[in-house]
């Protein structure tokens, strides 16, 4: 049965959703998935070899699932990195275990290390020559005391959030943007303190860092200090991570003008094969219109604390349980439907820019010397935008990205032509809690490689779960905090989105082209070069 749903003259197939939520609840793979994903393969940072090995398995499930064409598109990337072991302790003035978790690409320490611990206060570059000549041989405390009891660091509600309908009633609620920071600019000089600081702290040949752990509540939020960049310049110093309680103690101790001697040991290595990272690519051919392509899309790696199962193995379950379902029911797409699961997000959406940029639209080299000291895909815009034939045929891109809740509806990114079209696509699962769209944009994911050439790209409005509250970035990021049925409700619509979107006689209606912006001096956004933000924040 086919019929003209949401107000509007989009005509969608409930047959065919009749047959997807048969062939999910009956004989669901999420489980399955998730386990192997999390469970099995681990972490899998951007170019470990734990990262590498998610890419190829991930290319063998979708051939299995009977996709055409599975295979990996590499990209640059830098250097893989992995740790096997790390301790910390106290030994004076009293011995005791310390928990920790090494950050990302730190250089491993070669043995144990002893030194006096001692706190600096370093917020810009201008800050190192108050401690040249002093932190020979000491293990440093970078940050200042955050206490975890005050009211703005607690959790505001329940730790555990579902939208209701009060909450996306609102969220349908367009608003005119306001000034927004420059994430991307922010981005940059954060990278370029980090590099600045290790540099520095090479330089006085310090012993190691210590930092806080960006959540409360014992929580290991870790990301990285070290440098991917095959020539980032200096590895720095070995850095770990303690929860904020331990840094609390740690600071005190210090302040109080106590002989504090720390031991730490971190057994890293770096990983020449991670000159290269990958992007997983599978495709079920169209038939009238297999020249044109419909994409779904997720983010497979992940930091290194937990085992990355709500950021981002989540998502990437859900695209792989959608090409599943397709394919187990046999459907013949007018148009090409591209399955993807990209690498590098973490470090600014690397796998989805340079797929977008290899197949879909380019951006003349920068000359600015300053722009080419970082990673091409962090560097800002130049102009003109150069469309490749590709570009054109591109009729929609979904992504996932935002925990492991339920699908509540979808950001339609400013376009409003495609408000009704959406509409009419989710009113089959109206009964499963979908029912949502939003004309507001979304930002930190894949889709955004494409709305930055003009292409219509989508993310999912989700169910927060404890994703800002627990586990994004955290120890906690593991199979236990996934939702398992929650995905199995992505799967179906998500499913039904790439189906609808490759039958519908017309691609998606699309935005205007993005043009350069006008010549004018950058504004600045009140933060200090080189001023830690935490990294929790939403951009990555």
């Amino acid at each position: 049965m086919v019929a003209a749903l949401g107000g509007s003259e989009e005509r969608v197939d409930l047959d065919m959703v009749t047959r997807l939520r048969a062939e999910e609840f009956q004989r669901s793979e999420v489980r399955r998935l998730l386990h192997e994903l999390t469970d099995v393969l681990g972490p899998r940072l951007t170019g470990s070899p734990g990262g590498l090995a998610a890419s190829e398995w991930t290319r063998q499930e979708l051939a299995r699932f009977g996709l055409v064409n599975a295979h990996l598109e590499p990209f640059p990337f830098g250097r893989g990195w992995s740790y096997s072991q790390a301790s910390l302790r106290m030994l004076t003035p009293r011995e005791v275990p310390l928990l920790t978790v090494p950050e990302a690409w730190t250089p491993g320490t070669s043995g144990v290390l002893r030194g006096a611990l001692v706190k600096v206060r370093v917020e810009t570059e201008k800050d190192f020559d108050t401690y040249k000549g002093k932190l020979a041989g000491k293990v440093v405390l970078l940050e200042e005391v955050r206490d975890p009891r005050l009211p703005e660091r607690t959790v505001e509600g329940p730790e555990v959030k579902r939208y209701t309908e009060e909450t996306l009633h609102d969220l349908g609620r367009y608003e005119a943007p306001t000034l927004r920071l420059d994430f991307r600019a922010r981005g940059q000089r954060r990278v370029r303190f980090r590099k600045a600081l290790g540099a520095f702290l090479a330089a006085e040949k310090a012993l190691a860092t210590i930092s806080a752990s960006s959540y409360d509540q014992g929580i290991f939020g870790v990301q990285a200090r070290g440098n991917w960049e095959k020539d980032g310049g200096s590895d720095g110093i070995p850095g770990v991570v303690v929860t904020t309680d331990t840094y609390g103690m740690l600071s005190r101790l210090v302040a109080d003008g106590k002989n504090v001697e720390i031991e730490v040991e971190v057994a890293a290595r770096f990983h020449a094969e991670g000159d290269h990272s990958n992007n997983t690519i599978a495709e079920i051919p169209g038939t009238d219109k297999k020249g044109e392509i419909v994409m779904a899309g997720a983010h497979l790696d992940s930091w290194h604390s937990g085992t990355g199962a709500t950021d981002n193995a989540s998502g990437c379950v859900v695209v792989l349980e959608a090409a599943r379902l397709l394919k187990a029911l046999g459907v013949k797409p007018k148009r090409t439907i591209r399955i993807a699961l990209w690498t590098g997000e973490e470090q600014g959406l690397l796998g989805s820019y340079y797929y977008v940029k290899d197949h879909f639209a380019s951006r003349p080299e920068t000359t600015d010397p300053a722009q080419k000291a970082f990673p091409e895909p962090n560097r800002d815009d130049t102009w003109p935008l150069q469309l490749k034939p590709e570009h054109a045929k591109l009729a929609a891109y979904f992504n996932i990205d935002n925990g492991s809740g339920k699908i509540r509806g979808v950001y339609a990114q400013g376009n409003a032509a495609v408000r009704p079209i959406f509409e009419a696509w989710l009113e089959p699962f109206h009964d499963l809690g979908a029912t949502t769209v939003t004309l507001r944009d979304t930002r930190g994911t894949d889709h955004l490689s494409y709305d930055r050439v003009g292409l219509p790209g989508f993310q999912f409005i989700q169910d927060e779960l404890d994703y800002n509250s627990r586990t994004h970035h955290t120890n906690l990021d593991d199979y236990e905090h996934a939702r398992p049925e929650d995905l199995e409700q992505a799967a179906i619509i998500l499913a039904s989105f790439l189906y609808d979107a490759a039958m519908r006689p017309e691609p998606l209606p699309r935005k205007p082209l993005p043009t350069a912006p006008p010549v004018e001096e950058k504004k600045k956004d009140g933060v200090e070069e080189g001023g830690r933000e935490r990294a929790r924040e939403s951009g990555r």
